[in-house]
């Protein structure tokens, strides 16, 4: 049985401070600060709520990755690293609560102050601060870092250094950056880059470095060993110099932790069950009610732990590039989201127990509302009506099908909306406005299993419409390389998204990330409305106008047909050996980044 234990007492604290309107910005130094209101911690915290402080430290284990790697710099757009990486081996001036939506504390830093407008942030480093190597960390490191992110590094760190007008060492250990005003967000993404050692990087290529030059932090773990493609091994480093700052206590509490690669889920899913792999997160729920029976979990030794969590579904599915025709038209997405059987597909794979995606923001109170939308939401789009497809703001729900394998009303769905952008069907072949055949295809990472058998029953059903859509797939570096190039006409897409959606979401779906490769607007979404919601999120100063513009902005997303969804996963599923403990306090984003094993313990 799993653990389906909240705090419930600061779940409700962490929506408090999400939906507080802004109060008067404290001038003074400060232990955290919150988008809205006030941290929901002390200052004399000694620990996050959901950790066990006392956790014993020690014990090695494996955790197992699909596919392989080729670099071990996450920092970079060059190569793909290990996606564990930058949280275990680096740190920020401040770090996150996995149980508040928009809070941070400080972790490298000791304190932060911010201007009343948020155009001024200052953080002061702790003394005690340093590298894995020993060398303290400096202002002038952090500078560096932002500095060398913002124009080397992964396009994701571009967008904040774009923002900032100014960043200055404003005493012996404080830096201070400025902003335009207008975004309130700006003073907390602040503080969450990756801050690198300078020193390290002199005279040598940091955005193409080779993949036996690791980047130095000043996390918990080094890494003390790898095999490209592999695996790579981390160690606790027994001199971390934060193992008391409160953020930190309680956590990373392993030895050892051995990230070894496999072909696919499932070869991996074997690898567990022999024994070779600690923990597994299972993603099917017809899968860990049916696939949980070998002996090792039988007698015991294999622990099923469920992890429920309050944080919106975000988007899994296959992403449709409106950069090529015909997706560039929302009837064709749409059409192709009518043809997506999903209840029946559902049922086939996960036994029709997950419930589907409904929107971006689904589960959560960000969510787009059903029916016409609400009077402030309106007016937020109303400008942007002409331009947006129908039933945008009276009201857009996703087709459901009887859960049949014909699919009959959704069929018709499609041919209709086909006909209306100028298909026609030939022959048994649909064709375009200009007699060119309908055919795509669907780009996939080997491996992928449960992904290619979702296309292949979809690939079957768009037979029935006369449209020809194949499965590509590729080793993974090939598809971060297609897709960081935005090369492909259909591609698996996941995006997790959270409870304090920010500037990040220029970068997910805002026009100019469309044209930007290594963007994570895959879909290439370019849209004066999405643009306009996002700046309306980022301006909000309170709860109504907040939620107002997350929720337009669901609808926007939604309604514009740009990814067929699947299924959300309403708790996590870790599967793990009888000794991997974790506390009974669950925090609000139940299984999020790296909750196991961050705050995970091994007892015999």
């Amino acid at each position: 049985m799993g653990v389906n234990i909240f705090h419930a007492g600061l779940r409700n604290v962490a929506i408090a401070v999400l939906i507080l309107g802004a109060g008067t910005a404290a001038s003074e130094p400060l232990h955290g600060i919150a988008m809205y209101g006030d941290p929901a911690l002390p200052p004399d915290f000694v620990s996050l709520p959901y950790v066990n402080p006392d956790a014993p430290r020690g014990g090695s284990i494996v955790l197992g990755n699909t596919g392989g790697f080729d670099s071990l710099n996450p920092f970079v757009r060059k190569g793909n690293a290990p996606w564990q990486l930058s949280t275990f081996t680096h740190e920020s001036l401040m770090g996150r609560s996995l149980d508040e939506p928009f809070t941070l504390y400080g972790l490298l830093a000791e304190s932060v102050e911010v201007s009343d407008d948020r155009t001024e942030v200052r953080f002061v480093l702790r003394p005690e601060a340093a590298f894995s190597d020993g060398t303290p960390v400096t202002v002038e490191d952090v500078i560096w870092s932002y500095e060398t992110l913002g124009t080397e590094g992964h396009p994701r760190y571009h967008g904040l250094w774009a923002q900032i007008t100014s960043i200055t060492q404003d005493g012996p250990r404080a830096v201070k950056m400025t902003f335009e005003p207008g975004n309130r967000e700006l003073a907390l993404l602040a503080g969450m880059r990756p801050i690198l050692s300078k020193a390290q990087w002199e005279g040598r290529d940091f955005a193409n470095a080779p993949l036996a030059d690791v980047p130095l932090g000043s996390g918990p773990y080094v890494v003390s060993g790898f095999e490209g493609g592999r695996y790579v091994q981390l160690t606790r480093n027994p001199d971390y110099w934060g193992a008391d700052v409160p953020v930190r206590r309680g956590t990373n509490n392993f030895d050892k932790i051995r990230i070894d690669f496999y072909g696919d889920s499932t070869v991996l899913l074997e690898g567990f069950k022999a024994g070779e792999i600690s923990a597994i997160r299972e993603f099917n729920s017809e899968s860990w009610t049916s696939q949980y029976d070998f002996p090792r979990a039988v007698n015991g030794d294999v622990v099923q732990t469920e992890i429920p969590h309050g944080k919106p579904s975000g988007m899994t599915g296959l992403a449709m590039n409106t950069r090529r025709a015909p997706f560039d038209d929302w009837r064709v997405r749409s059409a192709l989201i009518h043809a997506f059987n999903f209840e029946y597909i559902n049922d086939t794979l996960t036994g029709g127990v997950q419930p589907r995606i409904t929107s971006y923001f689904s589960n959560s109170v960000l969510s787009m509302q059903d029916g016409p939308a609400a009077p402030d939401v309106a007016a937020l789009l109303e400008p942007y009506a002409d331009d947006l497809p129908p039933d945008t703001l009276q009201g857009f729900a996703l087709p459901v099908s009887d859960g049949s394998a014909r699919n009959r009303q959704g069929l018709r769905a499609a041919t209709k909306l086909l006909q209306e952008a100028g298909f026609s069907a030939e022959g048994g072949t649909l064709r375009g406005p200009d007699g060119t055949p309908f055919t795509f295809d669907i780009l996939l990472p080997k491996g992928s299993t449960e992904n290619i058998a979702i296309a292949d029953i979809y690939i079957g059903a768009l037979k029935r419409l006369g449209i020809t859509a194949q499965i590509e797939t590729v080793d993974d570096a090939q598809f971060l390389s297609r897709t960081n190039s935005f090369d492909f006409d259909m591609t698996f897409f996941r995006r997790a998204l959270s409870l304090s959606p920010g500037n990040e979401q220029r970068y997910y779906w805002g026009s100019e990330a469309a044209t930007a490769e290594g963007s994570r607007n895959l879909p290439g979404i370019h849209s004066p409305a999405v643009d306009a919601m996002i700046d309306a999120m980022l301006k909000a100063e309170g709860q109504d106008q907040f939620v107002a513009a997350t929720r337009a902005l669901d609808r926007v997303l939604t309604a514009g047909a740009y990814v067929i969804p699947f299924w959300q996963y309403a708790e996590g599923r870790i599967a793990h050996i009888k000794e991997m403990k974790h506390p009974d306090v669950i925090p609000i984003y139940g299984d999020g980044p790296n909750y196991m094993p961050e705050v995970w313990w091994w007892e015999e």
